[in-house]
C-alpha cells in the first residue's frame, strides 16, 4: 500500500499530509499567512514565499510525527509544481526535489488543479471517470471533463476574472477583509438576495465560457451608490454568482460525454449557496453531485498527496529537473479564448 508525502505551497497555505493509495490521510498539517497578508488586503507573493520557506520543514516533521513514520519509510513525494505564485510553487517544489533526492524516493510533479480536479476521488471511493467538473477558486473558473488521471477536456473557462477573485474583490469593497468568500457568504445570509439588480455576464448565451469582471464592476457601483446596505449587496453578489455558474454548468452537461457525476471543486466549492444550486442541478440532470469536504475544497496537501497517489499507480514519475511553472493549463490543447489570454 504507497503512502505519498504531499506538499502544498502555490499562494498563501503551507502544507505537508501523508496520503495512503486506499484514501486514508494519515496525517496532515496546514499553516496559514492571514494575519502577514492582512493589513496589505490580499496576498503579497514575497511575503508568502518567505513564510513557506519557514513553515514547509517543521510541517514535514510533523507529519511524519502525527503518522508515527520515517521519511524512509514513504513510497514517492508529491509536490505542487504550478501552477501559482511561482515563488511559492518554488518553494515546495525545491523542497520535495531535495527530499527525494536525499531519501532515494520517486518525485512527482503535481499540477495543483490537478490536485483539486482528483480531491472528490480522496473523498468519495465510487466516484468514476469520467465526471464533469466545475473547478472554481480564487484564480480558476473552468468546467472540464475528466476522463482520467492526466486526461481532461476543457469545455469553459474564465475570459477575464475568476468566481473566486470575484468574491475576494467584493469582500475588499465591503470592508470584510480576508479571506474574503467566507467574509462575503457569512454576510450574504443576513441580506436579500433580490435586492440589488446586477448583471450575470454571459447568462443565457452561446458562449460557453465565464466572466466575472462586469459583475465586480457592478458591485463597487452599488456600494459607491449608497442606495443598499452591505448585506444586500453581498447577498445580491453571491446570487448572481450562483446563477452565473448553474447557467453555465448545465450549458456545459447538454455538451458533455455521458458523465458519471457532477463535481464541484475549488476553493468556491465551500460556500453553501454554490453547493446547494449545483446539486439541485445535478438532480436536475438525473445525475450524482459529488463535492469534497469543506476542508479538501481549499488549498491543502492531501490533495496533492492523493493526485500524487494517482499518478504513481499509473506510474507517471518525474524528473528531479522538473520546472516550477506559474501557468499550467490542464488541457494545454484547449483553445484560447478571447480576453483570457494565459488565463485560459
Amino acid at each position: 500500500m504507497p503512502i505519498i508525502l504531499g506538499l502544498e505551497s502555490s499562494c498563501d497555505e503551507t502544507a505537508a499530509a501523508l496520503v495512503t493509495s486506499d484514501r486514508v490521510v494519515l496525517a496532515h498539517r496546514l499553516a496559514g499567512q492571514e494575519a502577514a497578508h492582512r493589513p496589505y488586503g490580499g496576498v503579497v507573493p514575497e511575503i508568502a514565499a518567505r513564510a513557506h520557506v519557514e513553515a514547509l520543514i517543521p510541517l514535514v516533521e510533523a507529519a511524519l510525527d502525527d503518522a508515527g513514520m520515517t521519511l524512509a519509510q514513504v513510497d514517492a513525494i508529491a509536490a505542487t509544481a504550478g501552477p501559482g505564485l511561482i515563488g511559492g510553487v518554488m518553494v515546495g517544489l525545491v523542497t520535495g526535489k531535495a527530499l527525494a533526492h536525499a531519501a532515494g524516493k520517486p518525485l512527482i510533479a503535481v499540477n495543483h488543479l490537478e490536485g483539486h480536479a482528483l480531491s472528490p476521488r480522496l473523498a468519495d471511493m465510487t466516484l468514476d471517470f469520467p465526471y464533469l467538473l466545475l473547478l472554481v477558486s480564487g484564480g480558476h473558473c473552468q468546467l472540464l471533463e475528466v476522463r482520467g488521471v492526466g486526461d481532461y477536456r476543457r469545455l469553459a473557462t474564465t475570459i477575464d476574472d475568476a468566481a473566486g477573485e470575484a468574491f475576494d474583490k467584493t469582500a475588499k469593497l465591503l470592508g470584510l477583509g480576508i479571506p474574503g468568500g467566507p467574509k462575503v457568504e457569512a454576510l450574504a445570509r443576513e441580506g436579500d438576495p433580490r435586492a440589488v439588480p446586477l448583471p450575470r455576464p454571459l447568462a443565457g448565451t452561446a458562449e460557453p465560457h465565464f466572466s466575472f469582471a462586469g459583475l465586480k464592476s457592478a458591485v463597487m457601483r452599488a456600494v459607491e451608490s449608497g442606495r443598499w446596505s452591505h448585506a444586500d449587496i453581498a447577498a445580491s453578489f453571491q446570487q448572481a454568482v450562483v446563477d452565473c455558474l448553474v447557467d453555465r454548468t448545465a450549458r456545459a452537461l447538454d455538451v458533455a460525454d455521458r458523465p458519471t457525476a457532477l463535481v464541484v471543486a475549488g476553493g468556491v466549492a465551500a460556500n453553501g449557496a454554490v453547493r446547494g444550486a449545483l446539486q439541485a442541478l445535478a438532480s436536475a440532470h438525473d445525475l450524482p453531485f459529488v463535492a469534497p469536504p469543506l476542508w479538501l475544497c481549499t488549498d491543502n496537501a492531501a490533495m496533492i498527496g492523493w493526485a500524487g497517489a494517482e499518478r504513481f499507480a499509473a506510474g507517471l514519475i518525474d524528473d528531479l529537473a522538473f520546472p516550477a511553472r506559474p501557468r499550467w493549463p490542464l488541457d494545454p490543447s484547449a483553445q484560447t479564448v478571447r480576453g483570457a489570454g494565459v488565463k485560459a
